[in-house]
């Protein structure tokens, strides 16, 4: 590995081996991303070639979606076990390995299998859960910040990687472009096999902006108590309503992006008369928006009541979308679109992240917040799919986006009957690993 001499070098020069952590991480992240994005260019291809409708091609980005947020909180077991590096490598395999299969593959139930079972599996041991790990084990000072880099490599893999898919698919066909991602994730696997390791203390090093070492606690003794973990902490959270706001409006959350607009932006463009390149270019401008967006929530969620930053989150994207069909669908229209729905994408992200930890603990926050992120999931399975059967029963995708808008605007009220800090619940005790 090159993680002892680059640690080094940057000894010398007064620079936390942390840095290198998250950005490895954000590549990783931002490389997931775009096999998470990518069939949502390949939509409209999947049905011209094998005759499936919307519908059917959701079913399987719904599985793959509720995967993706399930595997959080075992995901953040595994990591405390087995350790990041592992953890990423296993999960680089697995989606490339699911990516590969697909060229050849030719009926429903393989699509299903390949792009929901295996991508979900593997891309959910790598969700935003990985990006609350690291910062929380890697920082002690600037972990908002962090976490709101981390959070905005999603939009930085619809920037780097939907154009391209795009482009390629139109001139090379979906089996091109999905080559273009297999060999990114290979590329990502080499760099974390290279600069990625699982504790500050492997370098002798504290936590960034700390003094102390963080030894890494005790494992869990045996896979099964391993695999509880995550229930028994779900247990002891639920009985906390604190986390059932988080959960809620993280479903909200995931139903009004992911499951929405990354997954049926491009098609629903498509009907009105928006070429496919067009419209991934759109996404691609809420990427750069959205980038701004969430390293700024970063910032301000380390100054400001989190619970104000996404009461204004909720509300504006909820805004947003409610007001969609007023663009008419222009480039001038879906332009302002982007930009104003952009800026808020995955801005809540830090300040979800801040409150997990203010009202559970640092300990435990990993663990509980993937279970918000499964939250967040299952909302986004449920948009993908309901969006889908939209298009299907009322030859139009509108519906789904105003209930989305409606639902936000629900969020935002929902949001502020948390508890104010300094008057928050006591955290969820560790579980044990009997």
């Amino acid at each position: 590995m090159l993680s002892g001499p680059v640690h080094a070098a940057l000894s010398r020069r007064g620079i936390h081996y942390g840095w290198i952590v998250a950005a490895t991480t954000f590549l990783t992240m931002l490389i997931m991303a775009g096999a998470v994005g990518a069939p949502g260019v390949f939509i409209v291809p999947l049905q011209r070639e094998f005759g499936w409708d919307a519908a059917e091609v959701s079913t399987a980005l719904a599985v793959r979606f509720a995967l993706f947020g399930l595997m959080g909180p075992f995901a953040a077991a595994f990591m405390n076990r087995y350790g990041l590096r592992r953890v990423m490598l296993v999960a680089l395999v697995i989606v490339g390995c699911g990516l590969l299969l697909s060229l050849r593959m030719s009926r429903l139930w393989e699509l299903v299998l390949l792009w929901g079972i295996v991508v979900g599996f593997g891309t959910g041991l790598t969700a935003v859960v990985l990006g609350a790990t690291v910062a929380t084990r890697w920082f002690g000072a600037r972990r908002g910040l962090v976490v709101g880099l981390l959070a905005a490599s999603s939009a930085t893999g619809q920037l780097v990687f939907l154009p391209l898919l795009a482009g390629v698919t139109e001139a090379l066909g979906w089996r091109a472009a999905l080559g273009i991602v297999c060999a990114a994730l290979l590329l990502a696997a080499v760099v974390v096999s290279l600069l990625m390791r699982d504790r500050p203390a492997d370098l002798g090093l504290p936590p960034y902006g700390e003094r102390a070492l963080q030894p890494a606690p005790e494992a869990a003794a045996s896979l099964g108590a391993l695999l509880l973990s995550p229930l028994r902490v779900l247990r002891d959270a639920a009985g906390n309503r604190a986390f059932w706001v988080l959960f809620g409006t993280f479903f909200i959350c995931g139903a009004s992006t992911n499951g929405l607009i990354q997954t049926h932006f491009i098609a629903m463009c498509g009907d009105y008369g928006v070429l496919t390149v067009s419209a991934a270019g759109v996404l691609a401008l809420m990427g750069v928006f959205d980038f701004v967006g969430t390293v700024g929530s970063g910032w301000l969620s380390d100054r400001y009541d989190n619970r104000w930053l996404l009461f204004w989150y909720y509300g504006l994207r909820g805004l947003s979308l409610a007001l969609l069909p007023l663009t008419d669908f222009s480039i001038y229209g879906l332009t302002i679109f982007a930009v104003f729905y952009g800026l808020d994408w995955i801005a809540t992200v830090p300040p979800t992240v801040k409150l997990a930890v203010t009202h559970f603990g640092a300990a435990q926050a990993n663990i509980v917040f993937g279970w918000v992120f499964a939250g967040h999931q299952l909302g986004a399975a449920a948009a993908a799919y309901g969006a889908g059967l939209s298009r299907v029963q009322f030859a139009s995708y509108l519906p789904a986006f105003v209930i989305a808008g409606l639902l936000c605007l629900l969020a935002a009220l929902l949001i502020l009957t948390l508890a104010a800090p300094g008057s928050r619940s006591a955290p969820v005790p560790e579980p044990s690993a009997a």
